[in-house]
């Protein structure tokens, strides 16, 4: 990866590197949204094919395949929602290629370094620390529309189908006593608890904790996990994983609130979340008559590289 980004940074002009390029320290490396607001970094819009290609060739690295259908998917769907909201072909509120790449620091094996991709709907964030990836969140994936219902070609679509369908299978196998702890609400909220706040915190854990599960419920219960884990390269997926048997998959809760069953229409929605003392996974389709999903990974204690960079800070003094 760091071969990948310091050869992509040489093809920039110095136009580019002013819009690409920032120190690491600096606190941009903080800003995400993931609705359609004017970004800092350089815009694929402003590459040549060449760049835009190798760009993505840098996404496609740290990704697992799975990952990166996702990405390119929920990026053509600016096309579904162009023709969704009647704009113009010419329109740039609602583009393909309006997304943004941004570098801080440069690899040279010394000092930190990451770089993020963020645009409507998606944000992948990456930070380095002497040659390995000590930092790959937050990661944020959303869908509007989350089934394509207008007549395009994408119609019928639905980039995060499986995230749907595992948490509906996980809520409904449990049993009455179950429900009681996994229930939160029986309506779901309209957006993602955390939103895009620096530092993510849910002020408590609720919800059924992994070992009130049975044998057959925990083996859902960990291949949703696995979804959201294997949208990365399978070398960052592993330390993730790693990450959290080390502190106990035991000490992971499943929380739902809102419909138990697929909807669309007034009042429908569903959000589920996956908490422990680490890490988070939130889901929510309650936007748009239950037609709008977002999705967040965030490691508690290292979105950003954080905790990993205070110990190298601590180390060199």
């Amino acid at each position: 990866m760091a071969s990948a980004v310091t050869a992509f940074i040489k093809t920039l002009d110095e136009e580019q590197r002013k819009l690409a390029l920032y120190p690491f320290s600096d606190d941009e490396r903080f800003v995400w949204f993931y609705t359609p607001v004017p970004r800092k970094g350089l815009s694929m819009k402003k590459m040549n094919p060449e760049q835009q290609k190798a760009a993505m060739a840098l996404v496609k690295l740290a990704m697992s395949e799975q990952g990166y259908e996702k990405t390119t998917a929920i990026m053509d769907m600016e096309n579904v929602l162009r023709v969704q909201e009647n704009r113009p072909p010419n329109d740039t509120h609602r583009d393909p290629i309006n997304y943004f790449f941004t570098f801080f620091g440069e690899p040279n094996g010394k000092e930190p370094w990451g770089w993020r991709l963020n645009g409507h709907h998606l944000l992948w964030q990456f930070s380095s620390l002497t040659g390995k990836i000590s930092g790959m969140t937050p990661t944020f994936l959303g869908s509007n529309p989350d089934i394509v219902r207008v007549d395009v070609p994408q119609k019928g679509k639905q980039i995060l189908k499986k995230e749907a369908e595992l948490g509906f299978a996980l809520v409904n196998s449990l049993n009455s006593d179950q429900m009681k702890l996994a229930l939160i609400s029986e309506t779901s909220p309209q957006e993602i608890i955390t939103t895009n706040v620096r530092k993510a915190s849910i002020e408590k854990m609720e919800g059924i904790p992994f070992t009130k599960l049975t044998e057959s419920q925990q083996k859902t219960f960990l291949s949703l996990l696995d979804l959201y884990l294997n949208n990365y390269h399978v070398t960052l997926k592993n330390q993730q994983m790693d990450k959290l048997k080390k502190v106990g998959l035991d000490k992971l809760v499943f929380a739902w609130a809102g419909d138990r069953e697929p909807g669309f229409g007034p009042g429908k929605g569903q959000y589920y979340r996956i908490h422990g003392p680490t890490f988070l996974i939130e889901y929510d389709n309650a936007q748009n008559q239950a037609n709008h999903t977002h999705t967040v990974v965030r490691d508690l204690t290292n979105d950003f590289g954080e905790d990993v960079l205070a110990e190298h800070y601590k180390s060199q003094h």
